[in-house]
């Protein structure tokens, strides 16, 4: 079923957590084709007020009291796993905000649960439905780079206050180690990462991460709550020249090889190859997060699951993210 085919029925939806994240699913659920939010929790109250007329149940059961088909976890990392276990044994289809779970042997047991019954259970990793890294990944599919060398990623900006219970890798990085093996198509096979504690919190606020892909794909990860320029950047090298997608501004840009020969020996000396032309290219941007309710629905609905992260796959990148953090704190390069 394509984003465009009517549904079949309208889903009965809830939202538990209702901060930074569940708001805005709550807002999107409600403007989503063939979703109706009918129930939202959050033990602490709804603080931004997007409950309108609904009552704010205080816990998971309360919710799935409601009588749902479809629910969105937004609740802190550390509980993911008790929300997520108990929407299971209820039968509720669910998407889980990233990371899929604060560990790996909890994100195996949601998975885990799911699949025993047989129910759809998907990581809410929205990055991957921003329009600029829809539309390099297709390209690169094409062929329009070639082979893929280098994947890079930036990520970086002010300190979000809404963060209490993670450091920036399992926040902000998880987000990158879960783009690259998509966008390249092999898993992450060796990191080596770096860590800095600038901002007198317990956890890491800075972080650059390099590694080696299955296929020999080399990457970079630059990642930090204390740049107060915000940046939101993937660059992939290939033989034929550099995509680079801005996911702020949901912008994709392709830098092409020249074909010309440069007879300004220092230049071409230093450059290695020519600069070619620079497209950026024209692409329909929808909101990220509409896109993923409407992938989430398709799922759930029977349609094409294509478009959802699977829970193995939110798995994988808990994987890297705790290789991640013991290359930090070892000192030394870990073997995926």
């Amino acid at each position: 079923m394509s984003q465009t085919t009517a549904p079949t029925r309208t889903l009965r939806t809830g939202v538990i957590g209702l901060g930074s994240m569940g708001r805005h699913h709550a807002r999107v659920i409600r403007s989503t084709p063939g979703m109706e939010l009918v129930a939202v929790a959050d033990p602490v109250g709804d603080k931004f007020g997007v409950a309108g007329d609904l009552p704010v149940l205080p816990d998971v059961d309360a919710l799935i009291g409601a009588g749902l088909d479809a629910a969105v976890v937004a609740v802190p990392t550390i509980h993911h796993e008790d929300v997520a276990l108990a929407l299971a044994a209820a039968g509720v289809a669910t998407m889980v905000e990233k990371p899929i779970a604060h560990s790996v042997e909890a994100g195996e047991r949601v998975g885990a649960a799911f699949e025993q019954a047989g129910v759809v259970g998907c990581v809410g990793y929205v990055e991957r439905c921003n329009p600029a890294v829809i539309a390099m990944r297709e390209r690169i599919q094409q062929g329009l780079l070639g082979e893929i060398y280098q994947i890079t990623t930036s990520r970086q900006g002010p300190f979000p206050p809404r963060i209490t219970d993670v450091g920036v890798v399992q926040d902000l990085a998880t987000h990158d180690f879960d783009l690259t093996p998509w966008i390249a198509g092999a898993p992450y096979v060796r990191l080596t990462a770096h860590t800095q504690h600038r901002s007198g919190r317990d956890r890491e606020d800075m972080v650059v991460a390099t590694g080696r892909l299955a296929n020999g794909v080399i990457v970079n990860h630059l990642v930090n709550w204390l740049s107060p320029r915000k940046e939101r950047q993937c660059i992939a090298t290939g033989e034929r020249g550099a995509l680079v997608a801005d996911t702020l501004t949901g912008d994709l840009t392709f830098y092409a090889n020249g074909t010309f020969e440069n007879d300004w020996d220092a230049v071409a000396t230093f450059r290695g190859v020519n600069e070619g032309d620079v497209t950026r290219f024209a692409i329909q941007k929808r909101e990220p997060l509409a896109v993923e309710q409407a992938h989430f629905r398709e799922a759930v609905l029977g349609g094409d699951a294509a478009g959802i992260v699977p829970m193995s796959e939110g798995v994988q990148t808990l994987r890297v993210v705790e290789a991640c953090l013991r290359s930090a704190g070892e000192g030394r390069e870990i073997t995926l």
